[in-house]
């Protein structure tokens, strides 16, 4: 068997279409049994009998069944990673189109319902800063130290299936037993008989959520749309997105936007949906001159078809990205965000609403009152508005006619500032090699302080993002002596994006070393006549070797 000429799984990722974005084919699944188009079904059951039944065998079922591939489910991402480790492990020879083929319908037919995947969607989004935490720490000391606890919750399987792991986590790392979590315990005996039964019992193949999603007729997703986010160094942005049907599950996509500053969004692409509501979607937005910046979205839609939320990135660093929320125009009033989203007592200021058919009767809560209607069109309402001197500080709801969902939060005076996230990693690359820097990017969170007039207390009001001077210091004495600060990377003093230095030994560093690091990042802000920082940690390290869909 011919094994494929690729020594690294990100590389056979990051070459393929379907990586992109995972987007690239099309079929719905609805119903008990599979609803996708027999052409698709007949092509990938030819597919699956003509590549996989050396090692997996045909059951005598109906509809088709074949061991292993048929007794789990997995996310879109899940199902390439399965895939590509088919190449790369066993030299599963299969194209592009076949693999496409085969993610379509495994996703429809074997997915995930939506409420399987809540909690977990950071790991789908590239939030490559969460900070997971578990109420099983063995759970968290026995899978979740090699990779994220996110990619175990992101698939179902029997407790067989879950046993199958063990083996193939032993069998494939054999030295598994003997690092750090491992060697101090019986990591075997504790894998099978404590691990397999609490995931069957957590992540079981058959669950109700997904019997009913399966029943639940899936929502055509073509329209006009308003959105609205939030992009780190950028600030919020807003405008339309045009979906336009391609049929079967796959879409045109065009979008026109403006950031807060001013600067445009434009950019147009091709999106797929998987297993009814999973959109993925590769994009090209108009940079600066002739510069085209690729961008994927990972949403999720609403089962009403109504509602897309989740994240955009960009495709290369995926740590650069925003919260992204939107709804369809003419569905029923919906408000979805208020940028900015906070006014300070006293003071007045312009602020859009974003959503779909805004009527004209406005509220913005006690205290907060309409100047001037500065303009309307479909997707928002930009008003000029007055915050009176004695506004109580505090979260306001705001409606729009019948449309609502959003706030606007009144303060009189920041208390503190955080940094976010507080804690980061970023990675050197590029200088020539294969794998490119992963910078970090970090925004100032402003807070007020409560009832108890005391910073950091638990009734503390978030205010929220607010403009920021940034620098780094060395974090410890360590970083100081290694004078990490000039070595790791430069700091943009108005955006809050740390660009780390390549990769490689550095003869100007003792003994050589690479450019790693640990800093402190420092974010300032002034309020009145009162300047106020936060501080957050950023570790710099070596390149990321192997990026899966699912960290």
């Amino acid at each position: 068997m011919k094994f494929p000429k690729l020594s690294r799984l990100n590389l056979l990722l990051r070459k393929t279409p379907l990586a992109a974005g995972i987007a690239a084919c099309g079929m719905t699944w609805a119903g008990v049994a599979n609803s996708a188009s027999d052409a698709l079904t007949e092509k990938a059951e030819s597919i699956i009998r003509s590549n996989c039944l050396a090692c997996h065998s045909e059951q005598q079922a109906e509809p088709a069944q074949f061991s292993r591939i048929s007794h789990q489910r997995k996310t879109p991402e899940g199902w390439l990673m399965t895939i590509a480790r088919m190449q790369i492990m066993h030299g599963l020879q299969i194209s592009n189109e076949d693999r496409r083929t085969l993610v379509k319908y495994l996703s429809d037919k074997q997915g995930l319902a939506p409420e399987e995947t809540a909690g977990s969607r950071y790991a789908m989004e590239r939030r490559l800063n969460t900070m997971e935490s578990f109420d099983s720490a063995e759970f968290a000391e026995m899978c979740a130290r090699c990779h994220s606890g996110a990619r175990v919750a992101l698939q179902r399987r029997p407790a067989g299936e879950w046993e199958h792991l063990v083996h193939f986590h032993l069998g494939q790392w054999p030295s598994l037993e003997y690092q750090a979590l491992s060697r101090d315990r019986e990591w075997f005996e504790l894998a099978l008989n404590n691990m397999v039964p609490a995931l069957a019992k957590d992540y079981p193949l058959k669950s109700q959520s997904w019997q009913q999603w399966q029943q639940t007729d899936k929502p055509e997703l073509g329209g006009s749309w308003s959105f609205a986010g939030q992009m780190p160094g950028k600030g919020d942005v807003h405008g339309q997105m045009q979906i336009t049907s391609a049929g079967n599950d796959e879409y045109q996509v065009r979008i026109t936007g403006q950031y807060a500053d001013g600067s445009p969004l434009k950019g147009k692409g091709s999106a797929i949906v998987y297993t009814g509501y999973e959109w993925r979607a590769n994009l090209t937005f108009e940079g600066v001159g002739q510069e085209k910046i690729k961008m994927r979205q990972v949403f999720a839609a609403s089962k009403e078809g109504d509602q897309l939320t989740g994240r955009m990135f960009a495709a290369v660093h995926d740590e650069m990205g925003m919260d992204f929320s939107a709804v369809r125009q003419q569905s029923q009033p919906d408000l979805i965000a208020v940028q900015p989203a906070y006014i300070k007592a006293g003071t007045r200021q312009t602020i859009t609403l974003v959503g779909n058919n805004l009527g004209t009767d406005v509220s913005l809560g006690e205290g907060v009152s309409v100047e001037k209607v500065v303009l309307r069109d479909a997707n928002k309402l930009v008003l000029q508005v007055r915050a009176a001197k004695d506004s109580e500080p505090g979260a306001r709801q705001v409606t729009v006619g019948q449309a609502g969902g959003a706030s606007l939060t009144v303060y009189d005076r920041i208390s503190s500032v955080k940094v976010v996230p507080e804690y980061s990693v970023a990675r050197v690359g590029g200088n020539g090699g294969s794998t490119p820097k992963y910078n970090a990017h970090f925004q100032a969170e402003a807070w007020a302080s409560g009832a108890d007039g005391k910073p950091g207390t638990a009734d503390d009001l978030r205010i929220g993002y607010v403009p920021a001077k940034w620098h780094v210091e060395p974090f410890d004495a360590q970083a100081k002596a290694d004078n990490d600060v000039h070595f790791t990377g430069r700091m943009n003093a108005s955006t809050g994006m740390f660009t780390t230095a390549s990769a490689g030994p550095n003869p100007e560093r003792r003994m050589s070393t690479n450019n790693a690091g640990n800093l402190k990042v420092v974010a300032s802000v002034k309020d009145g006549g009162q300047k106020l920082t936060g501080d957050g940690q950023l570790i710099v390290t070596v390149q990321r070797w192997n990026n899966p869909p699912l960290p």
